[in-house]
């Protein structure tokens, strides 16, 4: 096993009392982590939903995930060869950029690679998301689906909801009590960011857009002492 590299003052960023003891708690812990295992990758999430994560804890709980300043975590594995606390350690660091983490394991790559490129959950679209889709909403009754569903499968959307639809945008109105729209009204097209209004429509409507998924960057090997960028490995 190769030998890590103690001993190092490292200074972290200025910051208040509170946010240093934070900060060098993190330190300490990817430090620590990298002591305990074989592996560390950078890892990216897409549509973050903390129910989803605690889901892919639970399935790697003999491993440890970290997310924070990636400025911390990355003076903890070291930014130079100088300063790397494993051999070859900071090559990894270019990778912590942008909204990352850091994911520690003893389970093989492969197998990680593997449960990641799989695993996916879809929910319901936030402000700022990239419509997938085109959603119109057909004229007439409005349905509780907007129509994805056949209307004999549907139940019409209950009035109580028609002055909030019609303040998200959807020219609505009530007619003998049930919300109408006189023409088909695209709630978003494929292609186009959303905004908050946007996507509390799909949410009403029950339709869902958003993606959470796990994409990883890069990860290093104790064994090899390298950095194996996984975007090189898929083209």
């Amino acid at each position: 096993m190769p030998k890590s590299k103690r001993a190092k003052v490292v200074h972290l960023t200025k910051t208040d009392k509170k946010g240093k003891e934070l900060s060098q708690k993190l330190f300490a812990n990817v430090q620590e982590a990298a002591e305990n295992f074989e592996h560390v990758f950078v890892f990216s999430v897409e549509n973050m939903r903390n129910s989803y994560l605690k889901e892919v804890r639970a399935e790697f709980s003999d491993s440890r995930f970290f997310f924070g300043k990636t400025k911390v975590m990355a003076k903890a594995l070291g930014m130079t060869p100088a300063e790397e606390h494993l051999t070859n350690l900071s090559e990894l660091t270019k990778h912590l950029t942008g909204n990352v983490g850091l994911f520690f394991t003893n389970r093989e790559p492969t197998d990680v690679l593997e449960y990641f490129a799989a695993y996916s959950q879809t929910d319901f679209a936030r402000a700022g998301v990239t419509a997938t889709q085109t959603f119109t909403i057909p004229a007439g009754v409005v349905y509780s689906r907007g129509g994805e569903l056949p209307v004999d499968d549907d139940v019409p959307l209950p009035h109580s909801v028609e002055t909030t639809i019609r303040k998200w945008g959807m020219p609505t109105r009530l007619d003998q009590g049930k919300v109408t729209l006189d023409a088909p009204y695209t709630v978003c097209k494929e292609g186009q960011v959303m905004n908050s209004h946007q996507t509390a429509l799909l949410k009403m409507f029950g339709v869902a857009m958003a993606d959470f998924k796990i994409d990883i960057k890069a990860y290093y090997s104790k064994k090899t002492e390298s950095v194996t960028e996984v975007d090189a490995m898929e083209e």
